[in-house]
């Protein structure tokens, strides 16, 4: 049976994939996660006592100068029990909205607006599941915040007493943002690039493929989302003071004053150790996606293989 005529595979498989893979790239490069948020929480303003960072390598020296290597994965279990879900609701949700999408407009196959309109439609169905974790992640990163906390389930529990179950979703707004734009830049380049490279003639090659556009497609997707990510950081680390405004609330008037009294380059803080993760990050995804999912079609047979 040709490719295109397949069978889709049952929602399981998609999510199995999708949660195999979110994983294996967590624990590959979630370091990077941690100078990532070091670097976008720190403002022009210095703080006493608290290390500024002069770009990654030097962010990495001296959180394990100063705080240790453990540091560099400390709220790691936040993410970790996010990433089997988050990932499955990603691939999962771009083959949902992908079949969906092609059902609407009678289209026999994916185009590139149709991959853009789908990654755009599975971040934002993504948005909605990672927000409390991610919140937790943020508070548990942030040094001058973590001795606060002793833990994950320490930081739920004082984030819902301040502010109530609704608290938890503090940052959604700029997190739905952050995902349908790295989301519909990802797989839309993808698509494209896939376009463009040379059709495999084996199954190496086809591997090689999906990691190469996986990795351009994060690229594109981080120099998409990096300010709104950066937005994100800060609201989701600013807890809920009664009668005090915040700085950050919504996204895009936040771009606005962090360019304005830290200049524009302010909104791309933590830009390289983000895409040294999600670029070759975004390879890994796809190629262990695509690898799962072709055991599922052979473990299932006919007509999936």
């Amino acid at each position: 049976m040709a490719t295109s005529q397949l069978k889709p595979l049952p929602f399981y498989a998609q999510f199995t994939a999708g949660a195999i893979a979110g994983v294996t790239e967590l624990l590959c490069l979630y370091p990077l996660d941690v100078v990532k948020t070091r670097m976008q929480l720190q403002g022009k303003a210095e703080i006493p006592g608290a290390d500024r960072y002069n770009g990654m390598v030097d962010a990495f020296k001296k959180i394990i100068k100063n705080e240790g290597a453990g540091r560099l994965y400390r709220g790691l279990v936040p993410p970790l029990m996010l990433e089997a879900p988050k990932r499955a609701v990603k691939f999962a949700a771009n083959d949902f909205w992908g079949k969906t999408f092609r059902d609407l407009t009678g289209a026999d196959k994916m185009t590139q607006g149709l991959s853009v309109l789908t990654g755009c439609s599975a971040g934002a169905t993504e948005s909605v599941v990672v927000v409390p974790f991610e919140l937790v992640k943020i508070r548990l990163q942030d040094r001058a915040q973590a001795h606060l906390y002793t833990g994950p389930m320490d930081v739920v529990g004082k984030i819902v007493k301040a502010d109530g179950v609704l608290g938890l979703y503090a940052g959604l707004e700029s997190t739905f943002w952050r995902h349908v734009l790295w989301n519909g830049g990802y797989f839309g380049v993808i698509f494209q690039v896939k376009s463009l490279l040379p059709k495999p003639a084996g199954k190496a090659e086809e591997l090689r493929n999906n990691f190469v556009s996986g990795a351009i497609g994060g690229f594109v997707g981080t120099a998409l989302n990096t300010p709104a990510d950066v937005v994100k950081s800060r609201i989701q680390n600013t807890p809920n003071v009664p009668g005090v405004p915040r700085k950050y609330n919504w996204t895009f008037p936040s771009m606005a004053l962090i360019a304005k009294e830290e200049g524009f380059g302010a909104l791309y803080k933590g830009f390289t150790p983000k895409v040294l993760r999600l670029a070759p990050g975004g390879g890994v995804l796809l190629l262990v996606v695509e690898v799962v999912l072709g055991q599922f079609r052979n473990l299932l047979g006919p007509p999936y293989k």
